[in-house]
């Protein structure tokens, strides 16, 4: 009766994953009805854009790059950012420039940490998960985590299955009724397959940031990300610093260190 063990660990580890992804899958589902931002589908702004692709990080750099490019910010290849312009023209470029503090300098890491948590960013958070353009705080991390742990026991299911068929004489059932072992297996490992498909067509991609209709608007944002040199900015806001052509304002979000300079 070794395989009957083999089965009920089989099953335990398919019912537990599916169902850890069930209520992963459930708390990114938006209400029902919506809200008119989400079913209209207008075009993302520039910070909403960064946000669904990059999460909090994302919109600081986005607000970095767009102040070094006004000319507001000097962004330094050794990592410090100085103080041009202290006027913003919005909430995010002024908490980014209040975060450099009162003396106009300050290294990029530390400024970059505090624009992500600053409340500006946290209420666009807010709108865009309200929208159900946004995935809850920790949903995206969790349903990647449930997917791998489906994955996981859809493998555990096969191997356990062929285990049980190397042990003697359990082909079939001891009960008799002629069902093959390996049949006893398919069961878990159907649901743990179908659970994937599932979700692969409700929740993909498993993106950490976004919804899938946030996703939707975002993939559409995208194809501007690979324009002509004036669409920089969405470029930076899909995918990143890595985006920039030029190496020296990559190098300076990337964070590397240098003596300060006072002018």
């Amino acid at each position: 009766m070794l395989w009957v063990l083999f089965l009920l660990v089989a099953w335990g580890a398919a019912t537990f994953s599916c169902v850890r992804l069930c209520l992963a899958a459930a708390r990114v589902t938006p209400p029902r009805g919506g809200s008119p931002h989400a079913a209209e589908g207008p075009g993302l702004t520039l910070y909403e854009t960064a946000f669904l692709a990059g999460g909090p990080h994302r919109v600081a750099d986005l607000a970095l790059v767009t102040l070094h490019l006004r000319r507001r910010l000097l962004l330094a290849h050794t990592g410090w950012a100085t103080v041009v312009d202290p006027d913003g023209r919005d909430e995010v470029e002024r908490t980014v420039i209040r975060a450099i503090g009162p003396q106009g300098q300050s290294p990029i890491p530390p400024v970059r940490t505090a624009a992500a948590a600053a409340d500006a960013v946290r209420a666009l958070a807010d709108r865009l998960v309200a929208a159900g353009l946004a995935l809850p705080r920790g949903a995206g991390a969790d349903i990647a985590s449930a997917v791998r742990a489906v994955r996981g026991a859809a493998v555990l299911t096969a191997a356990l299955g062929a285990a049980a068929l190397l042990v003697p004489g359990r082909e079939q059932d001891p009960g008799g009724s002629g069902v093959p072992v390996l049949a006893w297996f398919g069961l878990p490992l159907v649901l743990t397959l179908g659970c994937l498909a599932v979700a692969r067509m409700e929740v993909h991609p498993y993106s950490a940031w976004a919804s899938p209709a946030g996703q939707r608007l975002l993939d559409a944002r995208t194809a501007a990300a690979d324009g002509p040199e004036g669409d920089v900015l969405v470029a930076v806001a899909v995918r990143g610093v890595r985006a920039l052509a030029d190496p020296a304002l990559r190098a300076a979000l990337g964070g590397g260190g240098g003596a300060r300079i006072i002018p």
